[in-house]
Parts: structure tokens; sequence; C-alpha cells
């Protein structure tokens, strides 16, 4: 009596188990470093002792940014306009009715005149809620 041995093949499967685990420590990291990531202009804005609004708006906010030097941008661009160009591109964006919230991020040390010609502007393209940026007080 012989035994007839049947012959192994070897399977040629691929772990899939290694890239699970990339995968997870990926999007751990994007999950932790995501709220660290802020884009936009960089201004240093004023604090003040003041509760948070709630937007009741379903449309995402239009943000015009100020630095210190008066140099004016609208929404997440670094790019400088005027005041002319940033009524007529708000034209655009706020849309017939106007209703799109307007959030003004001035830098502290900026001179009032400048936010006040940022906010005659918007008023210009037809915004109907314009409101002030500021950080939470800080501890001090």
């Amino acid at each position: 009596m012989s035994r007839r041995f049947k012959k192994r093949r070897a399977m040629a499967e691929m772990n899939v188990v290694p890239y699970i685990d990339v995968m997870l420590v990926l999007l751990v990291i994007f999950m932790v470093t995501a709220p660290m990531m802020q884009s936009g202009v960089n201004v240093n804005m004023p604090d003040a002792d003041a509760a948070m609004l709630e937007s009741d708006s379903k449309q995402p906010p239009l943000y015009i940014s100020i630095r210190e030097n008066g140099e004016i941008s609208l929404g997440e661009s670094d790019e400088v306009i005027s005041t002319t160009e940033l009524t007529e591109q708000m034209k655009g964006q706020l849309g017939e009715t106007g209703t799109r919230p307007v959030y003004i991020r001035a830098d502290g040390n900026a001179i009032h005149t400048y936010v006040t010609r940022a906010m005659i502007a918007a008023q210009k393209a037809g915004a109907k809620k314009i409101s002030w940026m500021t950080d939470p007080e800080s501890n001090n």
C-alpha cells in the first residue's frame, strides 16, 4: 500500500492586515493634525470678553481679513485687494439676498479706519450680517 501525498500548492494571497494597520495610523495622525492647521491670513485679533454668537445661516460665512498695515484679503486667500475690488468680489459671493454672514478678522493693531473702509465696502456689496471676530479674553 502506497500512500499518495497530495502536493500542497502555496497560496498566493496578499496579507492586508499590515496595510490596514498603516491606514489606521495615518487616519489618527490626520485627525490629530487637522484641527491644528489653519488656512488663510495670519492676523492677531484683539481680545474681548464676549459670548460666542451662533450662526443661524445655512450658508458658510465670508471672511474679510485686515492686516496691521491695512492690507485686505477676502476668504482664505492671501491675495491683497483694494476696497473697490472687495466690493466687486463680494457682490458675486453674497448673492442677491445678502444674507450670507460676513466675518471681519482684523489685526488688533490695525487702524480703525481700515476696518471701517472694509465694513463700508461690505455694505455696498449688499451684506446684511457683518460681525467682528475677536479672540476670547486671555486669563492674565
